[in-house]
């Protein structure tokens, strides 16, 4: 049960930031959270979980409810260079990063009793 989102046009430094704060959370948790969350990457974000869900319900018949966030990874992905005009006619370099972002989902039953430990206290 998962989703890939590759090439998203943000650094993955600041995706990673968004990425830590839904794992090991139940899907329910991790879309409110994702809601209110003020971080541009939230929104991108959300979208990938929820088609990781609509995966889950479509291959597995697994519901919404029974999934929890068992990993999410964020990896860089292409860097666009390009130049920024300077002075005397010169040009500086600018790095223009993306991310490649993985979003893998499990069933309540089959998590880890850890797992379990950490859902249940975010509830």
């Amino acid at each position: 049960m998962k989703a890939i989102l590759k090439t998203y046009r943000q650094a993955p430094r600041k995706v990673r930031l968004v990425a830590n704060l839904i794992k090991g959370k139940t899907v329910p948790r991790a879309l409110v959270e994702l809601d209110v969350l003020p971080k541009r990457a939230s929104g991108p974000m959300k979208k990938l979980l929820l088609s990781a869900v609509a995966n889950a319900k479509q291959n597995d018949g697994v519901g919404q409810d029974d999934l929890m966030v068992k990993e999410v990874r964020v990896d860089q992905g292409v860097i666009l260079k390009r130049s920024l005009p300077r002075s005397h006619g010169s040009a500086s370099p600018l790095h223009k990063h993306t991310s490649h972002i993985m979003i893998e989902l499990i069933s309540h039953a089959d998590a880890p009793a850890k797992a379990k430990k950490v859902a249940a206290k975010t509830k």
